[in-house]
C-alpha cells in the first residue's frame, strides 16, 4: 500500500439523464434529498435560508444530515457556476468537485474528494469511509434520476448495512 493515495479519490458514474437534471440534483435542496440526504438546508448570507426549490449558490453554507445518523455535516458551497460544476468544503477540510459531462445521452458524473489528512483517523474514516459513501450514494443518485428507486436503508432495524 505503498503507493496508495490517501489524500485523495475519484469516482465516476453515467446517469441517463439530462445535465440541467444531474446539476439540479446536487444544487437544489428539495432534489438533494431525494437521493443523498434526509435534510439540506442551505444559508446565503445577508439573505437567510436558500430556498427549498432553487439553486444554491457560491458562498452559501450547508447544513447536511443523513438518515439514521445523528451527524450534521456543516460546509461551505466554495464554487457552483449554475450548469455543470459545484466545489464545496465536506469532512472538515476536505474538499469536493463534482463535474458535469454531457456523453450522449447520459451525464458522466465525475466526483474528486481531496485534501484528506493522512493521520489514521482520516485515513480509516474519511478516504476510505467517504469512499464506500459516495460510491453507494452515486449509484443511488443513478438508480432515482433513471429508475425512481431509492435505495436508500431508512430503517434503524438495520443499521451498518451497505446502503446507509
Amino acid at each position: 500500500m505503498e503507493n496508495f493515495n490517501w489524500t485523495q479519490f475519484t469516482k465516476k458514474i453515467a446517469i441517463k439523464a439530462s445535465l440541467k437534471q444531474i446539476y439540479d440534483a446536487w444544487t437544489i435542496p428539495e432534489e438533494i434529498e431525494k437521493w443523498f440526504l434526509s435534510q439540506a438546508i442551505y444559508d446565503r448570507e445577508n439573505e437567510g435560508s436558500v430556498p427549498r426549490n432553487e439553486n444554491i449558490q457560491e458562498k452559501d453554507k450547508y447544513q447536511w444530515s443523513w438518515f439514521l445518523f445523528d451527524i450534521v455535516e456543516e460546509g461551505d458551497i466554495l464554487e457552483a457556476n449554475g450548469i455543470d460544476f459545484l466545489k464545496f468544503s465536506f469532512a472538515g477540510n476536505c474538499r469536493v468537485e463534482v463535474k458535469l459531462k454531457e456523453v450522449g445521452n447520459h451525464v458522466v458524473v465525475e466526483l474528486s474528494q481531496g485534501n484528506i489528512p493522512t493521520d489514521d483517523k482520516s485515513k480509516k474514516g474519511i478516504r476510505l469511509g467517504c469512499d464506500s459513501g459516495w460510491s453507494f450514494f452515486l449509484l443511488n443518485l443513478k438508480s432515482v434520476y433513471e429508475g425512481g428507486l431509492d435505495l436508500r436503508n431508512k430503517n434503524p432495524e438495520f443499521i451498518g448495512m451497505i446502503n446507509n
